[in-house]
């Protein structure tokens, strides 16, 4: 009896020790999906991490990527040993969705940003490039600029797409339109008022019209939530179209937890049902301890 008690007690200590361990390791146990963090929300989380200590919690947790961020960043992710799943312009000082291919006018300074961000993301090996249809007004710093029409934003961005593609396609990078609600106004970064390129069907087809495999969807599940739902219906709808994936809790843009409306374990399956291969970015804006935040919803999307 004695015998057995103590081989109860250090199984038990061993099972304890197992499972701080399971609790430091990686959040990734299946990897069925390709997870990413998306720089720009961590970099000023908790103790401000920068490059170096993203990267180091991206491996920690079993994460191969870490997306959005400068092009200054690469050789740090090279030497981690981390992709970058989608490549941001660089549209300093704005941001890089007010400008976009919607209005002429923006053409050579989007046209040059997005062929710059092309020839980083092709010579580090990088799959993507980010891109926007832009917003409505003419010059979205003046409250009383003239607006563009949907029906001529989606004519010039088809136009002003056919001419950048091409570029991305002799380069073997795909370009991902965004796009993202305009009803959330709480927050710069949880809505876009203003913005065109706001419902499924207007960025689908534009990409339709554009017709190259090199230009698809960034389907953000946060912002299809918002303006259009039935996000699994539409996953399978459109599936050959999505070229990347955004995930953060709805409606406050939180972490994916019990506070939120969308069930993503299910939209993560409805991904791979219908055979996307691609990655799936975690952007959502941190409320409490970000690394707890970030394990539970890279676990929570590790279907």
């Amino acid at each position: 009896m004695l015998q057995r008690s103590a081989g109860l007690a250090t199984a038990g200590a061993l099972g304890a020790k197992a499972g701080v361990a399971q609790a430091a390791g990686a959040a990734v146990t299946k990897g069925r999906i390709k997870q990413s963090i998306v720089y720009w929300c961590f970099e000023t989380a908790g103790d401000k991490w920068g490059i170096e200590k993203m990267c180091q919690i991206a491996k920690q947790l079993g994460v191969t990527s870490v997306e959005l961020l400068d092009a200054k960043h690469y050789p740090v992710l090279k030497q981690h040993g981390l992709t970058n799943a989608i490549a941001q312009i660089d549209m300093s000082p704005d941001a890089p969705f007010v400008f976009g291919f919607n209005n002429p006018d923006n053409w050579p300074r989007v046209t040059k940003a997005t062929e710059e961000a092309i020839d980083g993301a092709a010579a580090y090996g990088y799959p993507s490039v980010i891109c926007f249809t832009g917003y409505s007004a003419k010059n979205p710093h003046d409250p009383k600029s003239p607006r563009i029409s949907p029906e001529r934003g989606a004519k010039n961005c088809v136009e002003g797409f056919k001419k950048i593609v091409r570029y991305a396609e002799k380069k073997n990078i795909t370009l991902c339109m965004e796009m993202l609600n305009t009803r959330a106004t709480d927050h710069p970064m949880k809505g876009h008022p203003g913005y065109q390129g706001d419902h499924v069907d207007y960025c689908i087809d534009i990409i339709r019209k554009v017709g190259s495999p090199r230009l698809k969807l960034l389907f953000d599940v946060y912002h299809v939530q918002i303006m259009d739902g039935d996000v699994i219906r539409r996953i399978g709808q459109i599936k050959e179209f999505i070229g990347h994936v955004h995930v953060a809790g709805v409606p406050g843009r939180g972490e994916l937890d019990a506070k939120q409306e969308v069930n993503f374990p299910p939209i993560m399956q409805a991904l791979l049902d219908v055979g996307y291969t691609g990655y799936v970015g975690q952007e959502f804006i941190p409320t409490r301890d970000p690394l707890q935040g970030l394990r539970e919803a890279i676990s929570l999307c590790d279907v």
